[in-house]
């Protein structure tokens, strides 16, 4: 199996400035190769450029320009092309489909913040002074990093990137691995609903309290934001010293809370993997949850709208985010393979309104957000509860249904 490790870097003052040189270069290769593929489109034979086309440039690209696009790796920056080329891949395949295309765009220096070297020991070298005290990675045109190496990297490096986020710098690895030994089983199985006020609700009964983190920060981050707000946009070399600490506090502040966020879900997630075999989750499509609603035309005044509770719908879109229910799924996922549980989505359709006792479906059940009433049976209940015993029931049918 393949794992990916983080490791924080400390390079020194020149090391740095090479680095943000490395990110500049590769950003120009990138909206270079935009470049081109726009212009032949738009040109009258509607040509399309293709990524081993651009591929074969860089050899000629890289000796007309030494002291930039020369220094660098050459395997490094066909990996930037390949970025492109996936980014141009992902958008026909929109098109295709019917989504919104978003077409690749030209990308900013602040917005270019990670180089990958796709195979370690071509143009990069993990722990590359493996007798010295500290851990180094080499860079082509950088040179040795240090690494603050806060764990052991088990199995074979396969790639390797550099990455930047604010002021600092980080590694990422990916390492071939041999499938770990799996838990001891349990014999408990769970379902679980995902909410807002409650991060989630277990079919036992329990709750996990949502931290909500953005909300704790939002008054920080609306200050920040509004000290932000008051210097005129710019460019990244033509801002001022207070302007470049003003764009730094609010990334801080937005990088807190992701960090936050990060660290709740792996420990939630890590929990429910540790104590069941078996976990059933609702598969839940984030994007449409969070859409906003679509306005209303007034139909005796053209030019106008009814309302439509989009303010409303708007703050309910910001706790849905807060909570963070995909890269909770996503870690989820993650964690249980490694640990040998099965985890499996179902239909969340009517999974709050149907009786666990009876089976009796309405709407009338859920008389608010958090109580439950069968009109047929009379069974109490926490709502989010009910919606994770019809979960699990409906996950161990489906697992039993398709067994391994």
């Amino acid at each position: 199996m393949i794992r990916a490790y983080k490791f924080l870097l400390r390079p020194t003052v020149r090391q740095e400035q090479a680095l943000g040189e490395m990110l500049c270069d590769h950003c120009s290769l990138y909206n270079g190769a935009l470049q081109e593929r726009r212009d032949a489109w738009r040109h009258v034979s509607k040509t399309s450029v293709k990524y081993g086309m651009q591929s074969a440039q860089l050899k000629d690209i890289r000796a007309f320009d030494p002291e930039r696009q020369g220094r660098w790796s050459f395997s490094s920056q066909q990996a930037t092309l390949r970025r492109l080329d996936k980014a141009f891949a992902a958008f026909f395949r929109r098109v295709k489909s019917g989504h919104a295309p978003g077409h690749p765009r030209f990308r900013g220096v602040n917005w270019f913040d990670t180089v990958d070297f796709p195979k370690d020991g071509d143009g990069c070298r993990w722990n590359s002074t493996p007798h010295g005290p500290v851990t180094r990675v080499r860079f082509q045109g950088v040179g040795h990093v240090r690494v603050n190496q806060h764990r052991p990297v088990v199995g074979h490096v396969k790639t390797v990137s550099v990455k930047r986020e604010g002021r600092k710098w980080f590694v990422v690895l990916t390492a071939e691995q041999d499938r770990p030994e799996p838990l001891p089983a349990t014999g408990s199985v769970v379902g679980i609903d995902l909410g807002i006020a409650n991060l989630l609700a277990d079919s036992n009964g329990d709750f996990v309290p949502g931290p909500r983190h953005g909300r704790r920060a939002a008054a920080k981050l609306e200050a920040a934001q509004q000290a932000l707000s008051r210097f005129p946009r710019r460019k990244a070399k033509d801002r001022t010293a207070n302007h470049r600490r003003a764009v730094e506090k609010v990334a801080k502040l937005h990088g807190r809370v992701r960090r936050q966020r990060l660290d709740h879900a792996h420990k939630t997630a890590l929990s429910l993997v540790r104590a069941h075999d078996f976990i059933a989750h609702e598969d839940l499509t984030i994007r449409n949850m969070s859409k906003a609603p679509a306005p209303k035309p007034a139909p005796d005044r053209p030019g106008t709208f009814l309302p439509n509770g989009a303010a409303a719908k708007a703050g309910l879109n910001k706790s849905i985010h807060d909570a963070g229910w995909g890269v909770f799924l996503t870690i989820l996922h993650a964690k249980a393979e490694s640990a040998g549980r099965e985890v499996i989505a179902v239909d969340p359709r009517n999974t709050s309104r149907t009786c666990p006792e009876c089976g009796h479906t309405a709407k009338e059940n859920r008389p608010t957000q958090e109580k439950f009433h069968c009109l047929a049976c009379g069974h109490h209940a926490h709502a989010d509860t009910v919606g994770a015993t019809n979960v699990l029931r409906a996950g161990l049918v489906r697992r039993d249904a398709n067994p391994a």
